[in-house]
């Protein structure tokens, strides 16, 4: 008897189970907030490029960012006017400690009065030190100018020589001199690593070394040879224009999918594209002769020493 009750109770809550209505379906937390995640906003990128990532992934990224900065960049240059190996090696001596645009200012009545190293060699250092004054450090400058001059009177019958070893040599000259006077006058390649090529090639995590030339090596095997005075200038330019050193404009960004250093900067796009300078900007750029390619891109000449 007490087993037939057991079976009855048993098929009666059965029974009571099946007419009971449905309970309500409820999504879960955590998928949720997932779907959240993936949703697509104006102020977030890709994924950063993984902490432990691999050599050959970190060439192929260093690689598509220069890729992606000479397709934003087609008109890049070096940013110093000049028109002969001897003026664009003075002019690079010179913008140590100021602007390309302070210099280019600077160096017409400069070249105007000295046009040649025979020139400059055998110049009053009082008269030279008056035109450089606007560059800063005229005196340690007019120094470096002068006798740079004078060795190549003196040793290289008054010629720029194109060999790095003997560029070194000259007075005020350091490599990071040599490669822009190398790649630029002639066409020899060379990275040029200036402070904004260190800074950048840090926060993309090309390399973690601080010593210029140490960059300069770690940066030049990710890269063949005949990539690297573009790459200088495709950096810098990045650098100069986007990419800067206090407010880096990350929401203007083209390549921000690329940079494990996204979000640095200001995101928001509107507002990151107030920060754009020179040509992105609207404004006028570092050169007063400019090439006709940074013209035909948007650029404008910069205006010339007590203009405006």
């Amino acid at each position: 008897m007490k087993k037939a009750s057991a079976k009855k109770a048993s098929a009666q809550k059965a029974s009571a189970e099946k007419a009971a209505p449905p309970k309500k379906v409820t999504v879960a937390p955590k998928k949720a907030t997932a779907t959240v995640k993936k949703a697509p906003s104006a102020k977030t990128v890709a994924p950063k490029p993984p902490r432990n990532e691999s050599r050959t992934a970190l060439v192929r990224r260093a690689r598509r960012i220069n890729r992606e900065l000479a397709e934003v960049y087609p008109y890049a240059h070096p940013e110093l006017d000049f028109e002969n190996p001897f003026q664009l090696l003075v002019a690079t001596v010179l913008s140590a400690q100021t602007t390309d645009l302070r210099v280019n200012q600077t160096t017409p009545a400069l070249f105007a009065k000295y046009p040649t190293p025979e020139d400059l060699a055998t110049a009053n250092p009082e008269e030279v030190e008056e035109i450089l004054r606007p560059t800063g450090f005229f005196r340690a400058k007019t120094k470096s100018v002068m006798g740079l001059s004078k060795v190549l009177v003196e040793e290289f019958g008054g010629e720029v020589p194109g060999r790095l070893e003997d560029l070194v040599k000259l007075p005020g000259v350091g490599r990071k001199t040599a490669f822009v006077v190398l790649g630029n006058a002639f066409g020899r390649p060379g990275i040029t690593v200036d402070t904004h090529f260190q800074r950048l090639v840090r926060r993309w995590q090309w390399t973690e070394e601080t010593d210029p030339d140490k960059i300069e090596a770690a940066v030049g095997a990710l890269f063949p040879k005949s990539d690297w005075t573009m790459l200088s200038h495709h950096v810098i330019f990045h650098g100069r224009r986007i990419c800067h050193a206090r407010k880096p404009a990350c929401g203007a960004c083209p390549i921000a999918p690329l940079c494990p250093a996204y979000g640095e900067g200001e995101t928001d796009p509107e507002k990151a594209k107030k920060l754009l300078k020179y040509e992105k900007g609207g404004f006028p750029g570092q050169r007063l002769k400019p090439p006709q390619s940074y013209l035909d891109a948007g650029g404008r000449p910069a205006p010339p020493l007590g203009a405006g």
